[in-house]
C-alpha cells in the first residue's frame, strides 16, 4: 500500500512538472529554441525515452545564451546518450506552437565516439529503421524524419506544427 501511494505521488508531481514545463515556463521564457538530432547510424536512427514524457523522440534540448545550435545539439545528444556526433546537415526549422512552444532547429548526424548509455534523464535508448518506427514515437517527429530522409533539394524547411492536446493525444 505504501508503495502505490508513493508511486502516486511521484507521478503526481511528475505531471504537475511537466504541466508547468510545457504551460507556465513558455510565458516566462519566450522565444524558446532547441537543438535536436536525428542520429543516423547502420543500425537505423536513434530514439530516446526521456524520464518525463515517456515517449521515443529524437535526443536534444535547449541551445544556451552564447552557443550555436550544432554545438548544442552535439552536447545535448551526448548528456542523453553518451555519444559524441558530428552534424552532417540542418534539415530545418520547425516552429512548434500550443504546449510548450519553441522553434526546433533539427539537424541531421552521424556517431564519432563513445557508447551508448542511459542515465536519469533518458530512461531507454535504441536503434530504428526508418519504416519501423516505433508506435510510441511523438507525433511531431514524423515530418522532420521524412524531411531528412526526402527531397535533399527542400532542405533546409520552415515549417510550423501545433502541438495542440489533439496531437498530444494521437
Amino acid at each position: 500500500m505504501i508503495r502505490k501511494t508513493l508511486s502516486l505521488i511521484g507521478a503526481v508531481f511528475t505531471y504537475a512538472k511537466i504541466g508547468w514545463w510545457g504551460l507556465v515556463m513558455p510565458r516566462v521564457r519566450k522565444n524558446l529554441v532547441v537543438a535536436q538530432a536525428i542520429v543516423q547510424g547502420e543500425e537505423g536512427i536513434l530514439l530516446a525515452v526521456r524520464s518525463d514524457l515517456r515517449g521515443w523522440e529524437l535526443s536534444g534540448g535547449s541551445v544556451e545564451k552564447g552557443e550555436t545550435p550544432e554545438a548544442a545539439v552535439c552536447r545535448e545528444v551526448w548528456e542523453e546518450t553518451g555519444i559524441e556526433v558530428e552534424v552532417d546537415r540542418f534539415i530545418g526549422d520547425y516552429v512548434r506552437t500550443g504546449f510548450r512552444p519553441h522553434t526546433a532547429k533539427i539537424f541531421l548526424c552521424h556517431q564519432t565516439g563513445g557508447k551508448l548509455s542511459t542515465n536519469w534523464e533518458t530512461l531507454d535508448l535504441r536503434w530504428f529503421h526508418l519504416d519501423a518506427m516505433p508506435d510510441t514515437l511523438f507525433p511531431w517527429f514524423h515530418e522532420p524524419l521524412a524531411d531528412a530522409f526526402g527531397d535533399q533539394s527542400r532542405l533546409p524547411v520552415s515549417k510550423q506544427n501545433d502541438q495542440g492536446i489533439a496531437t498530444i493525444l494521437e
